[in-house]
């Protein structure tokens, strides 16, 4: 632990540059060109994914989330946010997919998921699709992030950017200018969009600092019974130069699953 802790603290003084903040052009009503999949009840059902406009007693906590999280990124001017966990397994991807998708039931917002995950991503492979083009392929060649965009069927306002493999130097992406002015140009793009990353666990590596400079704000996921309150301290610690929106608490006895 020691190892990995010294690892995160050195990744805040790794890089010295800043990105220019990007001006908000048009609004995102479609993504021309890119991939659909078609998704199967089944499989939506099996990985807990909400239906389209979030309906229905499981969508509720998720309504609730957003709109707590959007009063927040309001507040701060934010476009971006990153969900984050101490340590595997708080269902910190879950979270961020029917965060997403809570969000993009609203008729004036669109949201941008993106995968970056990058040590174990998974979010295509909750939708049951393998990417043909990965969002660590476009910032590692310069191709047009368009060549990875994919949208799922009937999910209107949704649009995934998935990763398509595991990448050992993950850490080193995140920190890289390129990196930095993707995510510069995606917030530019669109007026009315949310970006939602999914990041790797913050007590796991040194992913999540070393891509502080590209976000805004980030939403800390914890589980009940689970996630250790000294990893909830130490992740708060290290992320102090984050904005933190709030906590979302998973798999709670009670009603109230957000904390801010």
């Amino acid at each position: 632990m020691e190892r990995i802790t010294t690892a995160l603290e050195r990744a805040r003084s790794r890089r010295e540059w800043a990105v220019a903040e990007p001006q908000v052009v048009e609004s995102d009503t479609a993504v021309l060109g890119s991939r659909v999949i078609d998704v199967s009840d089944a499989v939506l059902e099996r990985e807990r994914i909400l239906a389209p406009g979030a309906p229905g007693p499981q969508g509720g906590p998720y309504k609730m989330l957003r709109t707590q999280v959007l009063r927040r990124l309001e507040q701060l001017g934010a476009n971006t946010l990153a969900v984050l966990s101490p340590t595997s397994g708080a269902g910190k991807t879950l979270s961020a997919i029917n965060l997403a998708i809570a969000i993009a039931a609203e008729d004036d917002r669109t949201v941008l998921l993106v995968d970056f995950d990058l040590r174990n991503p998974s979010l295509a492979a909750r939708f049951g699709f393998q990417p043909e083009v990965g969002v660590e392929d476009c910032i590692d060649t310069g191709m047009s992030i368009q060549r990875a965009l994919v949208k799922i069927s009937r999910y209107e306002r949704l649009t995934l950017l998935p990763a398509r493999a595991r990448l050992e130097a993950s850490s080193e992406l995140l920190a890289d200018r390129r990196t930095a002015e993707v995510v510069a140009e995606m917030r530019a793009r669109y007026a009315n969009r949310i970006l939602i990353f999914d990041m790797p666990p913050v007590l796991q590596a040194d992913d999540v600092l070393a891509f502080t400079r590209s976000v805004q704000a980030g939403l800390l996921v914890v589980r009940e019974g689970y996630t250790r309150r000294e990893d909830v301290t130490r992740s708060v610690e290290l992320l102090r130069d984050m904005k933190i929106v709030g906590t979302a608490l998973n798999a709670s006895r009670d009603t109230q699953q957000t904390s801010y």
